[in-house]
Order: structure tokens, then C-alpha cells, then sequence
């Protein structure tokens, strides 16, 4: 009897785990378009500025509140993604002269901030997920990683628009990165802010 148990619950689990690995895969696929999406929609809340060629937008602090809210490799498949469905012509793209879809855009004066989103995403989210989930992954910590990235975005754009531009150094910082350092800071603070607070509802109750 014993040994027909065994062998109808080996069968249970061999039989369940293909599913489980299926529905995992589509969950995973799920969570990247949807993310993905979201950076669209934020990148097409752009404001053009006239004196550089950089928009201000919403992209930067949905790149920072997947980093914060999805595992890192995760963060980094979304925003890999991302760039894809850009170059392939989807209008996911901050517009500007070059349109909002295309792979020109990842060779333009924008294309170190683009590049640089994966790797952001992910560096926020190892992070965030080095702290301890019952002591201080709070606002702080969360602020703090995404800074991090924050800081990647505007590192990597600054470089790719100086070897883009032949600007010396000075100008490149007021064209790439102190007109938003000011936006920056509050979109790192509205990611955290929503991060730290879903970690304290997932947060088991004692």
C-alpha cells in the first residue's frame, strides 16, 4: 500500500511540476510587459527642454520603482525589454526629433540614459534586497538604492552625451545632469516612499 502512495505522489509531482514551471514562466512574462508598459507611459510624460537635448520625464522613477519593487534580474529583463521594443519601432520612447520608437534613439544624444536602465533597475533592487526585510528595509534604505541608480542613469548619460557632443566637462553637466538633479530627488522619493511602503504590507505581523 505504502509503495502505491509513493508512486501515485511521485507521479502528483512529476506531473505538476512542468505546470508550476509554466505558470511561473508566464507570471515572469506577465510582470516584464507590464513593467515594460509602465516605463512607456511614464516616458511620454516628457517635458522638452530648450537648452539641452535631454527631456524631462517620469521614465527615470519608473525604472527606480521596478528596481525597488522586482528582483534584480527581473528589474534587468523589464527594462532589457524595454529597450528592445524601442528599438524595434514601438513608440515606448520619450518623443523627440527622432520620434518615440526606433534604434536611433539608443545611438542618439539620450542613448547613455536608455543603456543605462537595466543596469540601474538592477543595482537598485541588489540593494534594497541586501537589508534586512525585518529591520531596515524601510524609507531610508530604499532611498538610498535608489539614489544609487539614480545616480547610474544620470552617470551613464552625462558620459554617452559628452562622447556623443565633444562638450567639455562643464558643459555637459548643464546639459545632463544638474537641470535634474532637483527632479531626480523627488522621484527617488516618491519610488521609495511607495516601496518601503509595500514592504510593510507584505511585512508578516508578529
Amino acid at each position: 500500500m505504502s509503495k502505491v502512495l509513493s508512486v501515485q505522489l511521485t507521479s502528483v509531482v512529476a506531473t505538476s511540476s512542468p505546470a508550476a514551471a509554466t505558470s511561473s514562466l508566464l507570471r515572469q512574462a506577465g510582470i516584464v510587459l507590464a513593467g515594460s508598459a509602465l516605463v512607456a507611459v511614464c516616458a511620454h510624460m516628457a517635458l522638452p527642454l530648450y537648452f539641452t537635448p535631454v527631456p524631462l520625464s517620469l521614465q527615470t522613477f519608473a525604472v527606480l520603482l521596478l528596481g525597488l519593487l522586482l528582483s534584480p534580474r527581473l528589474a534587468a529583463a523589464t527594462l532589457g525589454a524595454y529597450l528592445v521594443e524601442g528599438a524595434l519601432g514601438l513608440p515606448v520612447f520619450a518623443p523627440s526629433p527622432l520620434g518615440s520608437g526606433g534604434i536611433a534613439h539608443l545611438f542618439g544624444p539620450t542613448g547613455g540614459y536608455l543603456i543605462a536602465y537595466p543596469l540601474a533597475a538592477a543595482l537598485t533592487s541588489f540593494l534594497w534586497r541586501r537589508t534586512s526585510w525585518n529591520t531596515r528595509r524601510g524609507f531610508p534604505t530604499a532611498a538610498i538604492s535608489a539614489a544609487a541608480g539614480s545616480l547610474t542613469i544620470l552617470a551613464f548619460g552625462a558620459l554617452w552625451l559628452a562622447i556623443f557632443s565633444h562638450a567639455p566637462a562643464q558643459s555637459i553637466l548643464t546639459l545632463a545632469v544638474l537641470p535634474f538633479l532637483p527632479g531626480d530627488a523627488l522621484k527617488i522619493v516618491a519610488a521609495a516612499a511607495l516601496a518601503a511602503g509595500f514592504a510593510r504590507l507584505r511585512r508578516p505581523t508578529p
